[in-house]
């Protein structure tokens, strides 16, 4: 049965109304609620008396990550005397930073995985620690990381005379205590530094109360990975992971945290490897430093050559702007916001979410509004949507305790442009930006991968975007044809090198005596695209030539009715933001200011040298396809080569009693 054009318009506006994401679908953070329960351990200050070669913290390092043989320790097969002797020799001299080195263990109590899951858990985080690692250097530890204990914890009370000799020095044990804990973790005695007794205020008599442990060699950050069901994953369903930061050395720095994967994330019906990735970046940065509770303890390394050593503290960083908006006022991110938002107003500093805070409280996240898209907004989206912004990477430079690798950035498109008001809760609304909408039609996601539909959530205060459809919405993936609605009369071609445009476009009827039935309005459409240039790119819909589709303008095509609208400063101008594909390699290519300046985006992701389009033969298709599958395999094979460097840790046989 052939149904009528008119009734399979209208039938096709029902199914595109039916797969449209229902609001509220957010995936949301609870850093800043979870860190404000627990305690951060400082080092204790160094007694001018304490015995020579103590260790007095040194922060627990790691390489990468490995799930590799989970019963495996970096101090197994060494003696007791050897694990001693490790760390004791002559420091070196001052060193250039070098990428940090995170070290990730997992406790006994996330020991009940499965098989997937451990694959799937190793996989997202050896991916993630790689990205951070490949973005921040830092001073590295010298020797094994040490962390410390909680001199409130395990002392009764402390000589607190300064005249006497041990002023300052635990007199008595607390003989409850038993161990120290991040979060719901129990940190290993092998990670603790030990602690001793003075029981008289001028005898330097003392007693050991806890042993040295041996520590972690080659690891600048610990990262505590515990895989849970935990009551907040439970209450919070949109919570994929939460993290915390537990330890900081003597110049402030985070050298310990935990970071909580919610257990039923990583069943297989609800586990998407990439936003996986995502999170634990996400959160490890929080733990890293973007964090309310650290803002004050940033450091101003501006005159010196060496990261946190030789810094000053910068102070306060927050303050409130004319409107009322909390902002980060360090310099990096402040240049960073200017060059992004393309104004010169010294009020545009970081702006921080203030939904997650009372009036004149702070957020750890960044404001919705300005910097939708972020790998640090409060809430993140679909993970092809995601980026690993400029003003996030400034922002951790600002620290002082890290050297930014700032060409990594990952463009942000949202807001590219768009002035000093851009985002605010009086602009959004004016339709004075194409980067939000108002009422509920269907359109284009701004990265215009996808298909949208104009909503809003509480982040958004009330201001409408385009978020993509919970179903077949994304323009590169051509199986999603069977499911686009009005495909046969909107002209839409799906497919790799596809994007959505605003149109209206329906097929002309060739018997004009038939009535056809045209609706006016505007929606999000799948239409093949070519760049050509910066800003400058042409269109291919069903049955067409390829098109030039003026940046900012609209055309009409031969055989339709109606318009396209070719959006401006949106394609063919990041050469990062492309669709996924299957190179090993999931980091996009860093952001460049003039990409077509000598170069064009090829279909997997790489870039060659601007040239018109031309013809491929069958013999040079098989070749290259030939070629793309040997060095596939040749990549795969270095990749299980190279494996061995990463580690993540679980706690060894010998800590079963933990």
């Amino acid at each position: 049965m052939v149904l009528p054009q008119s009734l399979r318009l209208w039938v096709g506006m029902l199914v595109v109304m039916l797969v449209v994401e229902l609001p509220g679908a957010l995936q949301k953070c609870i850093f800043d609620e979870v860190q404000a329960q627990v305690s951060e351990v400082r080092p204790a200050p160094i007694h001018p008396d304490s015995p020579p070669n103590r260790p007095r913290l040194r922060p627990l390092m790691g390489q990468h990550t490995n799930l590799r043989g989970r019963r495996w320790s970096p101090l197994h097969g060494l003696s007791v005397r050897q694990r001693s002797s490790l760390g004791q020799g002559a420091p070196p001299t001052p060193a250039s930073p070098q990428p940090i080195r995170i070290h990730t263990w997992i406790p006994r109590e996330s020991d009940n995985l499965s098989e997937a899951e451990k694959d799937r858990l190793k996989s997202a985080v050896e991916e993630a620690v790689r990205m951070v690692s490949s973005l921040l250097s830092v001073n590295r530890v010298v020797g094994p990381l040490l962390l410390s204990r909680d001199i409130n914890k395990y002392c009764k009370f402390l000589w607190s005379n300064s005249r006497t000799t041990n002023y300052n020095r635990c007199g008595r044990a607390n003989n409850n205590y038993r161990n120290e804990t991040c979060l719901d973790v129990t940190i290993p005695d092998d990670h603790l530094a030990g602690c001793d007794i003075y029981p008289q205020p001028d005898s330097p008599r003392r007693t050991v109360f806890r042993p040295e442990g041996a520590g972690l060699p080659d690891t600048d950050f610990l990262l505590y990975l515990h895989i849970q069901s935990t009551d907040k994953c439970r209450a919070e369903p949109s919570v994929l992971a939460y993290a915390v930061h537990c330890q900081t050395d003597t110049h402030g720095r985070p050298v310990a945290g935990v970071v909580v994967i919610c257990r039923g994330r990583l069943t297989a019906a609800t586990y998407e490897h990439q936003a996986t990735v995502q999170t634990v970046i996400h959160e490890l940065f929080h733990a890293l430093g973007f964090s309310k509770d650290l803002f004050h303890t940033w450091r101003d390394c501006s005159s010196s050559s060496q990261v946190a050593a030789g810094c000053f503290p910068r102070g306060k960083v927050i303050h409130s702007d004319g409107s009322g908006q909390m902002r980060i006022y360090s310099p990096s991110v402040i240049s960073a916001l200017q060059k992004h938002l393309a104004s010169p107003d010294p009020e545009l500093a970081g702006p921080l979410e203030n939904l997650d805070a009372a009036s004149g409280r702070v957020s750890s996240h960044w404001e919705s509004r300005v910097l939708r898209g972020s790998i640090m907004a409060a809430v993140l989206g679909d993970w092809t949507t995601v980026r690993i912004d400029p003003v996030t990477l400034a922002a951790l430079q600002d620290t002082g305790w890290y050297t930014v690798n700032l060409s990594r950035a990952q463009s942000l498109v949202w807001g590219d442009g768009e002035g000093a008001t851009f985002g605010s809760l009086s602009t959004c609304r004016d339709n004075s930006s194409s980067f939000f909408c108002t009422g509920s039609g269907l359109g284009c996601h701004f990265l215009h991968l996808h298909k949208g539909e104009c909503q809003t959530d509480p982040y958004l205060e009330g201001c409408g975007v385009f978020k993509p459809l919970k179903n077949a919405s994304e323009c590169w993936i051509e199986e999603n044809t069977s499911q686009s609605a009005g495909d046969d009369q909107s002209g839409e071609i799906l497919g790799f090198d596809s994007r959505c445009f605003f149109s209206n476009l329906t097929r002309q009827v060739p018997d004009q005596s038939q009535s056809l039935v045209v609706s006016s309005s505007v929606a999000g459409r799948c239409y093949r695209h070519r760049c050509t240039g910066p800003n400058r790119y042409q269109i291919q819909v069903s049955g067409s030539e390829w098109v030039a589709c003026p940046a900012g303008g609209t055309i009409q095509l031969k055989g339709y009715q109606g318009l396209v609208f070719c959006p401006d400063r949106r394609l063919c101008l990041y050469p990062d933001i492309t669709p996924p594909s299957d190179d090993v390699s999931t980091f996009p290519v860093s952001y460049t200011s003039d990409p077509y300046e000598t170069l064009t985006a090829a279909q997997d992701g790489t870039w060659s040298s601007l040239r018109p389009p031309t013809q491929i033969t069958v013999a040079t298709a098989l070749c290259f396809t030939a070629a793309v599958c040997l060095l596939a395999a040749l990549i795969v094979s270095y990749s299980k080569r190279g494996s061995c460097r990463i580690r993540i840790h679980t706690v060894p046989e010998a800590h079963s009693s933990l």
